[in-house]
């Protein structure tokens, strides 16, 4: 180690560690792994949007956790979607200017995006109106201080590539490039995961026109090989890449809730390109702006390292940054709210996969020491849970608990008629009532609280079909 070196560490060590650690790559010869250029958070699911104190909270996690860019897209703001055309009224300009204002303080990029797709035109004079309408509203925008801008044409069915690509290009032209501080435009096209863009092995014709019109300096982002996929290999991410003649920005729906509203995702960020190097990676949140830092943490660690990027330690300390001494509690619970799935999406760790072993190991067990062992070790982890679950009813702040009471409780009812039924099944009859009344709330509250459906849940329901068998 040389000299210079040595007396940066030194002076860097006396102002903190973490001012330290920024040199110790250097001093040991190994070069820092570059971070994601743009990162951040892009606010586009379904549903309530986020409250201005919700976006103002977020900004300033996204300062502290390293993101550098949050896109402004809530699908259920009238003017950013249905009444795009319009412009914002005072109170909400005022609103944004804030946010604005905010973004710029914690040098956080504020990408103002509007979604015009519904009824947009791109002939005629229909179509001369609505770009001058588009430019006007991002007029507006620059004003108040936004530099980045990105227009959306997912979820829609109009699928005239050629007009979409002509209308950004006009945009790209006729305002971006006439403002000498403005990024490139950012956009998401209608066919907007891989498996959409290609039919038989071919690609589509609307994804095919789209990307070969497309301005070479705007950036695309797509969801994946699914709108919700398992995971992207880097393998994928290239042929995507290559149908675009372009690297594709990603747009990842992880941990947003909005086609399952009833499940929490509480789990890390996980199976993202290792080798391949994106451009730019943008988290989809929940609705509940605070449980969904649990899982923007996580991606936060991926942005800044993606190879290096564990996602098991990085929610573990998520956990003990956000919950401190109730971290190992929220571990718990969130352990059985991470997967999401329905018929076309599937994401996220599986829910209590410990739990999971251990019932199928009392299941599997033959009678006698084996199977009391497996009984043991099942209601050991049940009964742990149940204490997680009650410390969390008990200690979690009221903001926090409004937002995930449903699942705690569902998964409290779920734990107790488990370890009860349990009991009944190996033939202490006096806990029947109390089973019985359980098992009913349990499926009374089963569409409104999804939590641990193929773990706990699961479990509840091979305990009464034996029951029922015996």
């Amino acid at each position: 180690m040389t000299e210079f070196k040595l007396k940066n560490i030194l002076k860097l060590a006396s102002m903190g560690t973490i001012a330290a650690s920024l040199l110790l790559p250097l001093a040991s010869g190994t070069p820092a792994e570059a971070a994601i250029p743009l990162r951040g958070i892009v606010e586009g699911f379904y549903g309530t949007p986020w409250s201005h104190s919700d976006r103002l909270e977020m900004l300033r996690f996204c300062k502290e956790k390293n993101f550098n860019a949050y896109i402004y897209a809530p699908k259920d703001d009238p003017y950013h979607r249905a009444k795009w055309r319009e412009p914002y009224p005072e109170d909400k300009l005022e609103e944004l200017s804030s946010l604005i204002q905010q973004a710029q303080k914690n040098k956080v990029k504020f990408i103002f995006a509007i979604s015009p797709g519904l009824d947009i035109h791109f002939e005629g004079m229909a179509g001369i109106a609505d770009q001058l309408a588009m430019k006007e509203k991002m007029e507006a925008m620059y004003a108040l201080g936004v530099r980045d801008f990105a227009i959306f044409f997912d979820d829609i069915e109009n699928k005239d590539a050629r007009g979409q690509a002509k209308f950004l290009n006009w945009l790209e032209t006729n305002f971006i490039e006439r403002h000498q501080d403005l990024a490139p435009l950012i956009t998401v096209p209608t066919e907007y995961f891989r498996q959409d863009m290609e039919e038989k092995g071919l690609i589509k014709p609307y994804t095919k026109d789209f990307s070969t019109l497309l301005h070479k300096d705007i950036m695309v982002l797509y969801t994946g090989e699914k709108v919700v996929p398992d995971g992207l290999a880097d393998d994928d991410y290239d042929t995507a890449c290559r149908l675009y003649h372009r690297k594709l920005g990603l747009w990842w729906n992880y941990p947003v809730s909005d086609y399952l509203e009833a499940k929490l995702a509480l789990g890390p960020v996980e199976k993202l390109p290792r080798k391949k190097k994106l451009p730019a990676l943008f988290f989809n949140p929940m609705k509940y702006s605070q449980l969904s830092k649990l899982s923007l943490s996580t991606g936060a660690t991926y942005a800044r390292s993606p190879r290096s990027y564990k996602p098991e330690k990085a929610w573990q300390r998520a956990m003990e940054e956000q919950y401190g001494q109730l971290a190992k509690d929220m571990e718990a619970f969130a352990g059985h709210s991470q997967h999401m799935l329905v018929s076309w999406a599937e994401i996220g760790p599986a829910d209590g996969a410990q739990l999971r072993q251990l019932a199928d190991a009392y299941w599997a067990a033959k009678d006698g020491k084996e199977k009391e062992a497996a009984k043991k070790k099942l209601c050991t982890e049940i009964t742990s849970l149940e204490k997680s679950l009650n410390r969390l009813l008990k200690g979690l702040s009221p903001e926090i608990l409004s937002t995930c009471r449903p699942q705690l409780e569902q998964l409290l009812r779920i734990s107790q008629a488990n370890r009860l039924g349990i009991e009944l099944l190996e033939g202490n009859k006096s806990y029947q009532t109390d089973f019985d009344r359980l098992l009913q709330e349990v499926k009374e509250h089963d569409k409104e609280a999804l939590v641990s459906e193929k773990s706990a849940r699961a479990l509840l329901t091979e305990i009464e079909t034996a029951l029922t068998a015996k």
